[in-house]
């Protein structure tokens, strides 16, 4: 499967992004994910599908495809250019024409050719011509095929008190039928709104747009010419490729992902870790591209550019999260659906009864038309992408990954969490401590346990590679890595040898308080003991879950009298020592039976229990199956961002809840309201326009809210 990322153009409400999913599902794409907010369609797909086709159908929508980042082009540049191609610019373009329609409704204001109806048909047509070359072509094709958007009842309010007017004109009633300027001010009004909700949703994006901007800069390339002396030039860092060599010096961004050849150098991460300070980086060491060099200057190799670098795959992971669509949402979705036809049909009621009532038809049509464009499913759309995408952005600046949007919502409801103790509670970095060695002497005992902890990624085994490092190393040959045991390897003569838990060395000692065991052919050789720190927020996080009722456990496949002696300097409620990954997978599952329940882990056995969790979170320097695993990864050894992770879940849910209460309460009050009379069209699209804006405004206020 391959995952398509496009970026859309034309979708203004929820029903335009509900409308392209049920098209891209009926085409067969699978994991569809629409976000009418920020425009982006992410959907996965066979390697090869009939782009064309898709392209062709979503134009046929009446959206647009406008860039393919798949392959990082533009499908619509010269389009982007157009004169009234954006709702600002068709407001300013209206705005002349309605605000002198509207001069005669002034108190005190008369201007003699302003009463006359032809001139006001005049000042009318430019105005409605841009209208329904926007809303009303967006209408009918939504219309055409059967997904009636917001752009119809707009189209049809503003159709009708045109019409209506004209209709007087040319019958010579023009005084009892003169409502030009409603439908100037209801259409430039409604592009006021529609460039301020752009807006509004734009401010929510601000985080992921500097990451976006962070990008693109240029970089000193190194070359070298037919002497091969050395030559440094400028160039745009997207037309680097891998193995290409850089040059970076003190103040200036990392320009993409590459290695240190020389040099070393202090960089300031906090664009991708969220952590302003400066690290220390040295030769074979990696750089993040968009960080900045505070000190030094160095040599780098390219190591990944386009899509595979760590910044692009942030930004597609929060767009992807952002395209998601939380329980919550999924109620709103379906009103909205049929929220057009129903508003139709109470506009169409309005007409009649007030009709009926009042015995007069101008009065009625102004009710009924107001019915049609005070309403707003726009609200109800935007609710939750809105606070989603605050949540995300606030989350990934601070150095929080989430992979789904759902991960948001869930966390309002943990009662437990669960923690790994190696690179987890503990720095993950180790030195060895104490050692025994027996049958044969120090230096191939060393041998030996570095032959074979060198295959392994477990941070104990990275610890002892690092201290015994030697050319004379065994080769093995046959070797690999069994979960909760360890390593486990056959040289040439077909000798066996083992470095790992206690489970592997239970049959030859009693003594299970040492950290790796070494065996031959069935013979114990010795043991190696490591120290390993606690990490310094570590207290402080479990005391914050305590202070939320939040039960915390340890579970680790270490010893137990090791595991209870890190639970009793950090007060953790419950502890499970000595577990496989197999009977980690069985607690979590327990657990989350018993309430929902996050695991906090970093290596590849806690990856099956991260999965299984109601919330899998990982560290960002876990292994790569580990982050997979999780829906959650806090970078820069980030422990100390999980309570920011739960408040932000908690309050984002809190958010959107708000924004779903308003948008249910605004079209329960505005509607009656309108349809009684009491509000004109022409302030009924003000407010409509202004509605969606006080959903951006509470949605931004995530950005500085106290969330812990």
């Amino acid at each position: 499967m391959e995952k398509v990322q496009w970026k859309v153009d034309g979708m203004d409400c929820n029903t335009c992004a509900i409308n392209i999913h049920k098209y891209l599902e009926k085409q067969g794409m699978k994991n569809v994910k629409v976000n009418f907010a920020t425009g982006d369609v992410i959907f996965d797909t066979e390697t090869t599908f009939p782009k064309e086709k898709i392209n062709k159908g979503i134009t046929d929508l009446g959206y647009k495809v406008v860039e393919d980042h798949l392959h990082g082009h533009s499908h619509d540049e010269e389009g982007s250019a157009k004169f009234l191609s954006t709702h600002l610019q068709r407001f300013w373009f209206c705005l002349p024409f309605a605000a002198l329609l509207m001069l005669h409704m002034i108190p005190g204001i008369h201007i003699h050719w302003l009463m006359n109806h032809w001139a006001q048909l005049a000042l009318t047509i430019p105005v409605y011509l841009v209208g329904m070359s926007f809303f009303g072509k967006s209408a009918w094709k939504s219309i055409r095929n059967g997904m009636p958007n917001m752009n119809v009842l707009i189209a049809i309010g503003a159709t009708a008190s045109f019409f209506y007017s004209l209709y007087g004109s040319l019958t010579g009633q023009a005084e009892q039928y003169m409502f030009y300027e409603t439908t100037a001010t209801i259409i430039t009004l409604v592009f006021l709104g529609n460039y301020l909700e752009h807006a509004s949703i734009a401010s929510t994006q601000r985080e992921l747009n500097k990451l976006v901007k962070s990008q693109k800069v240029m970089a000193n390339m190194i070359a070298f010419d037919d002497e091969h002396k050395e030559q440094i030039f400028p160039v745009e860092n997207t037309l680097l490729h891998v193995g290409d060599l850089i040059l970076i010096k003190s103040g200036e961004q990392v320009p993409i992902d590459c290695k240190i050849l020389w040099g070393d150098v202090h960089v300031n991460e906090a664009i991708v870790t969220g952590e302003s300070a400066p690290v220390h980086k040295f030769a074979k060491d990696k750089l993040i591209g968009g960080s900045i060099i505070s000190d030094g200057t160095v040599k780098a190799q390219v190591t990944a550019v386009g899509n595979d670098t760590v910044l692009s795959g942030i930004i597609n992971l929060v767009k992807q999260a952002q395209g998601e669509k939380p329980p919550m949402q999924l109620l709103a979705d379906k009103i909205s659906a049929v929220f057009i036809p129903v508003v139709l049909g109470i506009a169409a009621l309005t007409l009649i009864i007030n009709w009926i009532v009042l015995k007069d038809f101008t009065p009625s049509l102004m009710r009924s038309i107001a019915v049609l464009v005070i309403a707003c499913p726009c609200a109800m759309g935007l609710a939750t992408p809105a606070a989603i995408a605050v949540g995300l952005g606030r989350a990934a600046k601070t150095g929080i990954l989430f992979r789904n949007a759902t991960s948001l919502e869930l966390f309002k409801d943990i009662k437990q969490v669960v923690f790994d103790k190696t690179g987890t509670l503990t720095t993950g970095k180790f030195i060895v401590s104490d050692l025994k060695f027996e049958v044969v002497n120090e230096p191939e005992f060393k041998k030996i346990a570095y032959s074979l902890e060198k295959y392994s990624n477990h941070p104990i085994a990275k610890a002892i590679t690092a201290e015994w490092k030697t050319k004379e190393e065994i080769k093995w040959k046959k070797i690999e890595e069994v979960k909760g045991l360890g390593m486990q390897a056959t040289d040439k003569d077909g000798n066996t040898f083992t470095a790992g838990s206690y489970k592997a060395a239970e049959g030859l000692t009693k003594d299970d308080t040492h950290n790796v065991y070494v065996i031959q052919n069935g013979k114990l050789l010795g043991w190696i003991d490591v120290k390993d720190e606690i990490r310094p927020e570590a207290k402080s996080v479990i005391d914050y879950l305590h202070s939320k009722n939040i039960k915390t456990i340890l579970l680790s496949g270490d010893r137990l009298s090791k595991c209870n002696q890190l639970a009793a300097i950090l007060g953790i409620n419950t502890v499970l020592a000595e577990q496989t990954p197999e009977q980690k997978l069985l607690k979590i599952a327990e657990f989350t039976e018993e309430a929902p329940t996050a695991m906090v882990g970093d290596g590849i056995n806690d990856a099956p229990a991260l999965a299984k969790a109601t919330i899998g979170i990982s560290m960002n320097d876990a292994s790569q199956i580990a982050m997979q695993s999780a829906q959650v990864v806090l970078m820069n050894h980030g422990l100390k961002n999980l309570p920011i992770a739960l408040g932000l879940g908690k309050h984002t849910y809190i958010t959107i809840k708000q924004n779903l209460f308003w948008a249910f309460a605004y079209n329960i009050v505005a509607l009656p309201v309108a349809a009684f009379g009491f509000l004109t069209p022409t302030f009924g699209a003000l407010v409509m326009g202004l509605s969606d804006v006080v959903l951006a405004i509470n949605s931004v206020r995530l950005f500085v809210k106290k969330v812990i």
